[in-house]
């Protein structure tokens, strides 16, 4: 099993191979094994702590699978200790009912994951009043504007989904911290390989990890990088007692997509920049937004606050809904499908509508599709999209 340590000295390639620290005792076995079993064998000279965290209880208290993996995104996020769920949302949703208390304000990006915005929009609104912002985060005077006296939470999203918005996570900290207001970072469209909140001064980062650290569309999991005061009231009131726990063979299975990280986002990444170089090109594409362009809004901002600028584009055709349908229908290569950060290139449409009612910015208003740029060769994904483009 690995374990973490303080004084962890490895580069993340190596991290997302061996964790933080690998147990090399002859005998045990080179991979992780699966342990599937629900149960165990409980010491008959002492009660057990039913709602306690640990392995050796039940597997809703925790699992050696789930150590291992946590204690490797521990170690690649820089943080003290890690929580795992059964995915994303049940990550998100971990952080939002520990440190929202009834009648607390949260101040979240308004470009954000479709569930964050009906958890915020009305279920905890309604259930809990919990008041809600939706704010242009990446503009931090917005957000010094919505501060409140009961504001107890800033969620980020960076890069945002779907736009790809770059907000400033020091910054943001900065102003958190000057009103004790904790922050919160989901950086999925990033992965931790290009992207580390809490070195930018984030007190909690959060991932989906069933997209990029998966990495294979067949697992789904979410996770929660902290402290250990932080991570410990997670896992006692958020992990065990509300069920959200990943299951061990996901735990496996994202372990075994985690190793291979490193490598593919650099493939991603490659990729995008080409294609986003390619889009930019064409006369029937309205607009491109991709962190490494120079022409994204925030370009320079990621510069600074990334070491990759990840898979995730999004572009424009010019044409209605009907006429940008029939673009998506041209495609053969190109996979339409929701979800993100896969092996597969993987393209979503947001209609007019969709768009205006979600007050994207102006050059998203008539539609656009979002896409996660694959492992394929970057020569034919542009050569499906040229085709699309030349004949819809």
């Amino acid at each position: 099993m690995y374990k973490m340590t303080k004084n962890n000295s490895f580069d993340v390639d190596t991290i997302c191979i061996h964790g933080a620290h690998k147990n090399t005792e002859p005998g045990t076995p080179v991979r992780e094994p699966i342990v599937l079993s629900n149960i165990y064998h409980l010491p008959k000279d002492k009660e057990p702590n039913w709602s306690g965290v640990g392995h050796g209880i039940y597997t809703r208290n925790g699992s050696d699978n789930q150590f291992s993996l946590e204690a490797k995104m521990a170690a690649i996020e820089h943080a003290q200790d890690c929580a795992l769920f059964a995915s994303g949302v049940a990550a998100l949703s971990a952080v939002f009912w520990t440190f929202l208390p009834t009648g607390s304000h949260v101040i979240c990006s308004k470009v954000c994951y479709a569930a964050v915005n009906k958890l915020f929009g009305g279920m905890l609104t309604e259930r809990y009043q919990i008041e809600a912002d939706f704010v242009d985060t990446t503009d931090i005077n917005e957000i010094k504007a919505h501060i409140k006296e009961n504001t107890k939470l800033i969620h980020v999203e960076t890069p945002g989904n779907p736009t790809t918005g770059i907000s400033d996570i020091s910054e943001i900290s900065k102003l958190a911290k000057a009103h004790n207001i904790i922050l919160s970072v989901d950086g999925t469209f990033a992965s931790p390989i290009y992207q580390k909140p809490l070195d930018l001064g984030a007190d909690i980062s959060i991932h989906s990890m069933t997209k990029y650290i998966n990495g294979h569309g067949d697992a789904m999991g979410g996770c929660v990088c902290s402290t250990k005061e932080i991570i410990e009231k997670i896992k006692l009131g958020a992990m065990i007692n509300t069920g959200g726990i990943i299951s061990p063979f996901n735990a496996w299975i994202i372990d075994r997509g985690l190793m291979t990280l490193p490598l593919r986002m650099e493939k991603h990444s490659n990729n995008a920049m080409e294609i986003a170089k390619f889009l930019q090109s064409q006369n029937n594409v309205t607009f491109v937004y991709y962190p490494g362009l120079e022409s994204h809004p925030q370009h320079k901002l990621a510069l600074k606050q990334m070491s990759g600028f990840s898979g995730m584009l999004c572009f424009g055709v010019k044409g209605d809904d009907l006429k940008q349908k029939e673009f998506l229908n041209k495609l053969s290569l190109i996979t339409y499908a929701l979800s993100l950060g896969d092996t597969d290139t993987l393209i979503v449409h947001t209609s007019k509508n969709d768009a205006k009612i979600k007050n994207y910015p102006q050059e998203f208003q008539n539609g656009f599709f979002r896409m996660s740029v694959g492992l394929e060769s970057a020569k034919d994904i542009i050569a499906d999209l040229k085709y699309a483009l030349d004949n819809y």
